[in-house]
């Protein structure tokens, strides 16, 4: 990651907007997952199999294709959202000349998240946040659609957690960037539903 412009002294508080992440799995992506990671410990003698090899490969790069489609909509989530934290400091005049630009962001949420955002993901099951949200973005960065499963290479779809770790160095390179962090820039993490659910409960006590 390259080096930062500078790392100002901020006394203020600018509450961004929620990170709100989105069901993008749909209700056979978990039963795909576990098929392809099954189908892994079958070809290395680790289970009873039930099918040959050529089989066994395809579903571990199907299981493969659905961690990609997965981390892809993640991805999406959270360019909406860094989208949404710049155009709060471009309408800012104290920040907007600061160097504060998306990459600020990825990089507060893939290392320094809040801490109410990383209970959050703990109690959702999430252990290695930095990763995923890392390998999401990288993700995101190099397709604007989800290419389909036969125009990924074998290579690819075997590999795809390398390639990604390397698309969000090189995202994160990509120009200078002013660290920032959430004691400066809060933010909270909600499931779509969960959102849904404050806003009517926010328009009931209104009403």
């Amino acid at each position: 990651m390259p080096a930062s412009l500078f790392k100002p002294s901020l006394t203020g508080v600018w509450n961004l907007p929620p990170l709100i992440l989105h069901p993008f799995a749909g209700r056979e992506g978990p039963d795909k997952l576990l098929e392809g990671s099954r189908a892994a410990l079958m070809m290395h003698g680790l289970m009873p199999s039930d099918a040959d090899m050529d089989e066994l490969g395809r579903r571990i790069l199907m299981g493969r294709y659905n961690e990609v489609r997965m981390l892809y909509f993640l991805g999406k989530d959270i360019f909406r959202w860094m989208d949404q934290c710049q155009e709060i400091i471009d309408k800012t005049e104290e920040l907007k000349t600061l160097g504060i630009r998306i990459q600020s962001f990825a990089a507060m949420l893939v290392d320094a998240a809040p801490k109410g955002v990383t209970e959050k993901l703990s109690n959702w099951g999430v252990s290695d946040q930095r990763t995923i949200f890392s390998r999401a973005i990288g993700l995101r960065s190099a397709f604007e659609e989800l290419p389909p499963a036969d125009l990924l290479s074998p290579l690819f779809l075997k590999n795809y957690h390398r390639y990604a770790d390397h698309l969000y160095a090189c995202y994160q390179r990509l120009s200078p960037f002013t660290m920032v962090s959430a004691e400066n820039f809060p933010f909270e993490l909600y499931g779509s539903e969960e959102y849904s659910r404050k806003l009517s409960d926010q328009f009931e006590r209104q009403d």
